[in-house]
């Protein structure tokens, strides 16, 4: 049996089933391991771990612990609560027309991002300008219809997550400033800085951050230093707001001083960098690297929820998931009945119930012959009242949801 308790509780002949630090990249080999030592204890502790969940089949258990699926239930029962009273967002412009022009932004960006990379790998300047012309398109595509952006920034090959991650961390700090009600002139400072916030990465060994194998303890702490780096950088470069350097120094700080650099806690963190902190795991987390598989949206976002007990602030990541709906558009999702499709809009009832273009009958295991939309806060004639069960996996089952926005 899977069970979830507190770093204190841990003790010699337990087996650790998973460490639960998704974003802080533990420095042990495997992600499960027998705990045959205290010096395993130590460092689990001295990594800032604060809750781990550990196999009771193959060593030692906690008594009164709650297992894996009592802690994902009363997890979801909170987040259906944050979203219940969540209404329909209305766009100005549909994701259907925004979409292309989201394609062409989201090229540019990158494109752009590529080039700055590239730039400072060389020891050139910064080109402030550029960044500010990408993130004002970007300002105006969110304003138009941010799911658009949002769901294209999912897509993101193994080899161009660096630059892409930036870019998407950009758009979900600009929709989440957006959201959080940021004026004109704010909204385009934490643009610019969730677009550079890692570009501290490229004084890194590109070797090391390539590498396909688990990183050494050594090797995680030469890659922790990029915050520093990007804080250096942006110092030096003419045109970038005190907001965007504050982000990327402290993206990587945690709530309770378990981050890095500096070890800051609670307020002692900015307000914006606390809130980037929450993009940058939700797109790192969500993608696909070269060390790790994505995981689903909805996923990350449970598990954001259960660490901003600790590390991230818990209203700021009760917003992030009213802004980007606990069913964000393009995911794929299962129907009760066996019906999978696509969240193609948040719907007129809540968050919980989307419009879903439904592709795919799993209970045949087949296509069905025309994609058809489904509005799951009005019960049809053809499928009564409808409900999501779960997530499905496009790679699963061969789907790629862009295609059907």
């Amino acid at each position: 049996m899977i069970k979830k308790i507190k770093v204190e509780q841990l003790k010699q002949g337990m087996f650790i089933h998973d460490f639960n630090c998704g974003w802080l990249n533990h420095p042990f080999l495997t992600n499960s391991m027998k705990v045959s030592d205290e010096q395993i204890i130590q460092k689990v502790r001295d990594f800032g771990i604060r809750e781990i969940y550990i196999d009771t089949d193959n060593g030692f258990d906690v008594g009164g612990a709650p297992t894996e699926d009592e802690v994902r239930q009363e997890i979801q029962t909170e987040i259906n609560r944050i979203v219940e009273p969540e209404k329909l967002r209305r766009d100005p412009v549909s994701i259907k027309e925004e979409i292309v022009k989201a394609k062409e932004i989201k090229n540019k960006a990158k494109e752009t991002i590529h080039g700055i990379m590239e730039d400072v790998r060389f020891g050139k300047q910064i080109k402030t300008e550029e960044v500010g012309q990408v993130v004002d398109t970007m300002i105006d595509s969110i304003f138009r219809n941010q799911d658009a952006l949002i769901s294209l920034g999912r897509i993101k090959e193994k080899d161009e997550y660096t630059y892409m991650h930036s870019v998407s961390v950009g758009v979900l700090m600009i929709s989440f400033g957006k959201h959080l009600g940021f004026d004109m002139q704010v909204l385009k400072e934490v643009g610019v800085g969730a677009m550079l916030h890692d570009v501290g990465k490229m004084i890194v060994s590109q070797a090391l951050l390539n590498k396909e194998d688990k990183l050494t303890e050594e090797e995680l702490g030469m890659m922790r230093k990029h915050a520093e780096y990007s804080r250096m950088l942006l110092e030096q470069t003419h045109g970038i707001s005190e907001t965007a350097i504050t982000m990327a120094a402290q993206h990587h700080e945690r709530i309770d001083g378990t981050g890095y650099p500096r070890g800051l806690k609670g307020e002692e963190i900015s307000y914006y960098s606390r809130a980037v902190a929450i993009t940058d795991v939700y797109d790192a987390m969500t993608s696909k690297r070269c060390y790790q598989d994505n995981f689903l949206p909805t996923e990350v976002l449970k598990k954001l929820y259960e660490w901003s007990s600790y590390h991230y602030d818990r209203n700021l990541v009760e917003q992030f998931i009213r802004c980007v709906g606990i069913y964000p558009v393009g995911t794929l999702v299962r129907l009760e009945s066996g019906l999978v499709g696509v969240v193609l809009q948040h719907g007129e009832k809540s968050l919980l119930y989307p419009i879903v273009r439904i592709l795919y009958n799993a209970k045949y295991g087949s296509f069905v012959r025309a994609p058809y939309d489904l509005d799951l806060s009005q019960p049809s004639k053809k499928s009564g009242e409808e409900r999501i069960v779960s997530y499905e996996s496009p790679e699963r089952l061969g789907i790629k949801p862009e295609m059907y926005l």
